[in-house]
């Protein structure tokens, strides 16, 4: 006897008949024979999907209780003073003095042909685009908002 060998009744749990069949699928009843099967169908997949949607949903509860909070990305640039070596605190009741940068278009020629329309701060082209000459005077790349 092989382990693949799946119980086979001789006789139905039900009504006593003797069960033949030729073939015995996963999926079959192995308690009942073809007559009382669709009485006990409900009762027959009804434990094997509770099973699954405990499972799945303590799966789920556990998955979103360990899960750590996720913080926001903050980049912090520097201002004008603080940049010209000013140091300005926030109990002196001084107001930092924040410019702000141009913003050009990187203007580099695509594969496309066009050129590039990314924002960078400064006269200078993008991270795909550095040593390329822009397709446009400079005047025409800065972005006025």
């Amino acid at each position: 006897m092989s382990l693949l060998t799946i119980y086979r009744p001789n006789f139905c749990s039900e009504c006593g008949a003797k069960i033949v069949r030729l073939r015995w699928y996963l999926w079959t009843s192995r308690k009942f024979c073809d007559p009382c099967t669709p009485k006990f169908r409900k009762e027959h997949w009804l434990q094997p999907v509770l099973v699954c949607a405990v499972f799945l949903l303590s799966g789920l509860l556990l998955g979103r209780t360990s899960r750590q909070e996720i913080r926001p990305l903050v980049i912090n640039r520097p201002t004008a003073s603080t940049a010209q070596g000013v140091n300005v605190s926030s109990d002196s009741g001084v107001k930092p003095v924040v410019s702000e940068d141009q913003v050009y278009m990187c203007g580099a020629r695509t594969k496309k042909g066009t050129p590039c329309s990314r924002r960078v701060h400064g006269p200078t082209r993008c991270w795909q685009h550095k040593g390329m000459s822009a397709m446009r005077p400079q005047e025409k790349l800065l972005i006025k908002d």
